[in-house]
């Protein structure tokens, strides 16, 4: 399991931690070491999961965790777990891999109790931090309960998300929990660029906001006209299943 100080230390002292470089030498080792760890991935839609898991699924067997209550509203929440699930799908047909997807309980009363006294922080301040966290201990807490080897989380894709602050919060968290935290940054060495090339190739919605109810507002948009999209979408899209790509519990040895 790698620590933090560990990582850090590998960097020239006030030097910002790059770790995607520390997620590479991380596959070397388990090249060299003949291992194909199982990973549970948190992803908070399709968009992010993209190079992701196109990436990771070359060394790693992974299995993607829609842990997401700060989606708003529901409905908002259903279309994108369902672009979540279909890319999987596709990604596995195209790729010829064997991704599997949990969803989490969609407990959004949850959320904004946690989020209580920091409705008003500025985007990418303190409130994502502790969105980050919350999502974080969710998968961390899966994956200990399964037998995942590591957890890790698909928003260091993201140039909006700090991904420095999430891979510190992401080795905090491993303390709480018997597994091991992936640190990464996917954006890095054109990741960000190929997750949108990904998205037109997929036909994958990309949304205009992170989910959360706060950032909307603060972004003026027209939650209403969201709502009324989503729903008539999710209508339309009622019949589809995802069957196949459901995780079963034989699935991590």
């Amino acid at each position: 399991m790698l620590e933090y100080d560990e990582v850090a230390q590998q960097f020239e002292k006030n030097q910002k931690i790059n770790f995607d470089v520390i997620l590479q030498k991380l596959v070397k080792k388990w090249q060299a070491d003949s291992k194909r760890p199982q990973i549970l991935l948190h992803s908070c839609c399709a968009p992010c999961s993209t190079y992701t898991l196109e990436y990771l699924t070359q060394f790693a067997d992974v299995t993607v965790y829609y842990a997401n209550s700060n989606i708003h509203p529901q409905a908002e929440y259903e279309r994108r777990k369902y672009y979540q699930q279909k890319f999987i799908t596709d990604f596995n047909e195209q790729a010829q891999q064997n991704v599997h997807f949990i969803s989490a309980p969609y407990q959004p009363s949850q959320w904004i109790a946690t989020m209580k006294d920091l409705e008003k922080e500025p985007e990418g301040g303190a409130r994502c931090r502790v969105c980050y966290d919350y999502r974080l201990e969710q998968v961390a807490e899966k994956a200990q309960e399964l037998g995942f080897d590591y957890f890790g989380s698909a928003l260091t894709i993201s140039p909006h998300k700090n991904s420095q602050v999430i891979n510190e919060l992401g080795f905090e968290v491993q303390h709480l929990y018997d597994v091991a935290y992936l640190p990464s940054d996917f954006k890095k060495r054109g990741g960000y660029r190929r997750s949108v090339d990904m998205c037109n190739e997929y036909d994958i919605y990309r949304q205009c906001y992170c989910g959360c109810l706060f950032a909307a507002r603060q972004q003026d948009l027209d939650l209403k006209q969201i709502n009324r999209e989503a729903k008539a979408f999710m209508q339309d899209h009622a019949h589809e299943n995802f069957d196949k790509i459901a995780f079963h519990f034989t699935t991590v040895s």
